[in-house]
């Protein structure tokens, strides 16, 4: 029962981690929320998997932030409300009926105070497997310069 278990918050994991890539350039789905719902499901049945999320560069920092400090990015939050208010002006667009975008509207309004509401991550933080064992923050590495 315990192996069942563990594969169905692999599948799960999995099944978030895709639908959050996918929403990194599809407006419409939410990055953030997948990705963390993939931690959390990873955290459940592969720690190679969960390992790998939360050191991943793109990935680990707003996961931490979240697991940390409870906390959202201000590049997170502009994002996520100008995403909103243009899937609503989309709908204005699309002439959707004005009972659903009444829905729309107080839905995103919701989710959009939410996220206005949460904390700022505190600053020089060093993303998640970005520091030396004894605490010491690693360098970053150095540009690799083009050969013109």
């Amino acid at each position: 029962m315990a192996r069942f278990k563990r594969i169905i918050w692999l599948v799960a994991g999995l099944v978030s981690l895709v639908l959050g890539i996918i929403g990194i350039v599809l407006p419409i789905l939410p990055t953030t929320p997948f990705i963390l719902l993939a931690t959390f499901c990873f955290a459940r049945s592969s720690a190679r998997l969960h390992d790998w999320l939360i050191t991943h560069p793109r990935f680990g920092p707003p996961i931490a932030n979240w697991q940390k400090y409870g906390a959202i990015s201000r590049t997170a939050r502009i994002g996520a409300v100008l995403t909103m208010a243009g899937v609503l002006i989309l709908g204005v667009i699309l002439g959707l009926k004005p009972m659903l975008l009444g829905i729309q509207a107080a839905v995103m309004l919701g989710a959009a105070t939410f996220i206005l509401t949460r904390p700022f991550p505190p600053e020089n933080v060093p993303a998640p497997g970005c520091e030396k064992p004894g605490g010491k923050v690693a360098k970053p590495a150095r540009p690799v310069r083009s050969l013109k």
